[in-house]
């Protein structure tokens, strides 16, 4: 095939964003043949704005199994994201789906085995392994050049939302619509990154979920995380959608040196002796290890976000390249939220895998309550929500 033929599912924020990018054609070996959305305005407002000849359906299912595609992006609520996966890996379509992977662990445990079954490529949708602070961070930590990881900080808090935000969509913010609040919805990238930047998942993690503590909403919008590595190293990550000012500061501490990214700065520290050897060896009790200071200078040219995940994945089906992205990669990210959710709700610490069937029965237990809002959907503009380490 000379171009990949692109299905896409679900015509909200991030679908037609998607589909603008094909439009303008920033997907070099990429065409979007058909797209599938429920709403018929949505679908009205989409052939009107990116004009073209599409294979239109009502569902993701029915675009799975009548349109003439390759490979389909999928841009539904977070619930159909493994079903409709499984469904086209089963029929041998390729799939990239928006993060997260799933709600639940099982269900994308589920989805991983059918991926690794496949002929199909399996990709997710994590672009901000492509924002260079990042891919520099997982470079120094990943080679050794800073040691090893002994103590991780992320605080993430520049996702302000206002409740008119959670009114736009029915499904927002509720358990039985999209499964979780601010861990699930906006962390899914930084939960990413912090498992593959450090080369590790934690083996525990203590969680404060606070739900509905500044919307009303149902689900998580305020968290803080204590986090324990295999290696003994320690984290805490926190998380609000209603901070601000907010902040962004990831910064991770080694026996060599340390890593600070914030306000779209990388900043290294490299010490010059290490750590436990200076406190071990070092005479003066009050005596602090020298180090240098270096600010790395990004070239942003290179944080193609989106569009490259989507040109790789295309290529990658062509045989032009390693696929970047790994779809059974997504598995981490929902089990660290699952882990830090079910760590508030019964009130102790979790021992990672979580206990998969027991985080369902809890899920379950706020599904069976849940009630979707009484309010019309509609598409926001996310142009300021994507680039940079924002």
């Amino acid at each position: 095939m000379d171009k990949v033929r692109f299905g896409i599912i679900g015509m909200g924020n991030m679908g037609s964003g998607h589909l603008k990018n094909f439009f303008n054609g920033k997907i070099k070996n990429g065409i979007v043949t058909a797209f599938a959305e429920v709403d018929l305005e949505k679908i009205k407002r989409t052939t009107e704005n990116f004009p073209g000849e599409y294979e239109i359906y009502s569902s993701g299912d029915e675009l799975i199994d009548n349109a003439k595609v390759d490979a389909i992006l999928i841009a539904v609520p977070h619930y159909d994201h493994p079903r409709l996966t499984i469904k086209a890996l089963n029929k041998n379509i390729h799939v990239l789906c928006e993060k997260p992977a799933g709600v639940y662990v099982k269900q994308v445990r589920q989805m991983n085995e059918v991926a690794s079954k496949s002929s199909a490529i399996f990709s997710m949708m994590y672009n901000q392994r492509t924002n260079p602070l990042y891919v520099k961070m997982h470079e120094l930590v990943a080679g050794g050049e800073l040691g090893e990881v002994r103590r991780v900080n992320w605080i993430i808090t520049n996702w302000f939302r206002t409740q008119a935000y959670f009114d736009s969509g029915a499904w927002r913010a509720t358990w039985k619509g999209e499964g979780g609040g601010a861990l699930m919805n906006q962390c899914p990238h930084q939960l990413d990154l912090l498992q593959w930047i450090v080369g590790a998942m934690p083996t525990k993690i203590r969680a404060h979920c606070h739900f509905g503590k500044w919307h009303d909403i149902e689900t998580e919008d305020d968290v803080t995380a204590y986090l324990e590595f295999p290696n003994g190293a320690t984290g805490v990550f926190i998380t609000s959608t209603a901070d601000a000012p907010g902040d962004n500061r990831f910064e991770i501490l080694c026996s060599k040196g340390k890593v600070v990214c914030e306000n779209d700065k990388l900043m290294i520290y490299r010490l010059k002796t290490d750590l436990q050897e200076y406190i071990k060896t070092c005479e003066n009790g009050f005596s602090q290890p020298e180090f240098e200071v270096e600010t790395v200078e990004m070239d942003y040219a290179k944080n193609t976000q989106h569009v490259g995940i989507i040109n790789n994945f295309a290529n990658a089906i062509l045989g032009l390249e390693e696929l970047y992205v790994d779809g059974s990669e997504g598995i981490k990210c929902v089990e660290l939220i699952n882990s830090m959710l079910y760590s508030s709700w019964t009130d102790s610490t979790v021992t990672l895998p979580v206990n998969e069937n027991d985080y369902y029965d809890e899920l379950s237990k706020r599904i069976a309550t849940s009630r979707l809002k009484d309010c019309k959907e509609t598409v926001l503009d996310l142009s300021n929500s994507f680039g940079g380490a924002k």
